[in-house]
């Protein structure tokens, strides 16, 4: 269930009302006349089935109440009400399959921002995977691919493209870009320095490194990998299963191949700074078309979900 907090203007009220009454799967509804401060007018308070949501959310903005008032959505961890239940029976579909795109949309945009946080995060993480590839250390990659925030920037694309939203595929694409450009820039300075001082050298990255090798070797199941994470990840995203993006940072290489990438340019290592840059792209566009194919068909399976719930109307009686 979702949890609505509307402050609507008073003259407004009574239409937001009408249209939370006739929307299947609301409930719980209440009005505080006069409660709101700033900006003025009343509280409306409902609770609404998230298969419903989505929909009840555009009414919403298409009344302009997140204009002229606000419109606050909150996931309702556990709701114990027979009224609760019967809404979420009553409303259309599954909610585990609904989409809430306002929420997508709000969640990608914050994810997608090109901030000190967000660079730090992949900074840290390149050098960490940096630290893995120069010692053939499997579980420091797995680490700093966990550590990696890149999938955000990525969902964001996915988002943009779906939603037909350029600021935001602009947003994320200078998030996804930038951010990698910093760190990798960042991690071959790190190398020097760690070269400096003993730890790193050239026959560490001319080694065999079998456990890390493939880093560099792309090839088609890194496609296929890719593909497969950002089906994932974008699930976990649309469902709110958030535990899921776990599997997916860990299941991809762009941090460890733009950490790869940086350490060979260190040691003029062309070959393998290449082969890294190709892993990279292989990944990042695999998760780019894989998720916003599931989205895609998502908002296709949904909307057609809904069309066949929707309650046929009679023709008219010919007079």
């Amino acid at each position: 269930m979702l949890h609505l907090r509307l402050i609507v203007p008073t003259d407004r009220s009574d239409e937001v009302v009408d249209l939370l009454e006739r929307t299947v799967g609301c409930t719980h509804l209440a009005v505080l006349t006069g409660a709101a401060r700033s900006p003025a007018g009343d509280v409306v308070l409902c609770d609404v089935a998230r298969e419903a949501g989505d929909e009840l959310i555009g009414a919403l903005r298409g009344l302009g109440i997140d204009k002229s008032g606000s419109i606050t959505v909150e996931n309702m961890d556990l709701t114990l009400s027979e009224h609760a239940d019967r809404a979420e029976e009553a409303a259309p579909g599954d909610g585990a399959d609904a989409v809430l795109w306002e929420e997508l949309t709000e969640a990608t945009h914050e994810e997608s921002t090109l901030s000190i946080t967000y660079l730090a995060f992949l900074t840290v993480a390149t050098m960490l995977a940096a630290c893995g590839v120069m010692l053939d250390n499997a579980i420091l990659i797995v680490g700093a691919m966990a550590v990696g925030p890149e999938f955000g920037p990525l969902a964001g694309i996915c988002t943009a493209l779906v939603q037909r939203a350029p600021r935001l595929a602009l947003r994320s694409a200078w998030a996804l870009i930038g951010g990698f450009a910093v760190a990798m820039v960042m991690t071959a300075g790190f190398a020097w320095l760690l070269d400096a001082l003993g730890l790193f050298t050239r026959e560490m990255v001319e080694a065999d490194r079998p456990n890390t090798a493939f880093i560099w070797k792309p090839d088609w199941m890194s496609f296929v990998v890719a593909f497969l994470a950002g089906i994932a990840g974008t699930l976990s995203l649309t469902s709110a299963k958030s535990g899921a993006l776990i599997g997916v940072a860990i299941s991809v290489t762009t941090v460890p191949a733009a950490a790869n990438a940086a350490v060979a340019f260190s040691y003029e290592d062309y070959s393998q700074m290449w082969g890294s840059a190709g892993q990279l792209l292989a990944n990042l566009g695999g998760i780019v078309l894989a998720g916003t194919l599931t989205l895609l068909l998502q908002r296709g399976l949904w909307a057609a979900h809904r069309r066949r719930a929707a309650p046929k109307t009679e023709p008219a009686d010919s007079v």
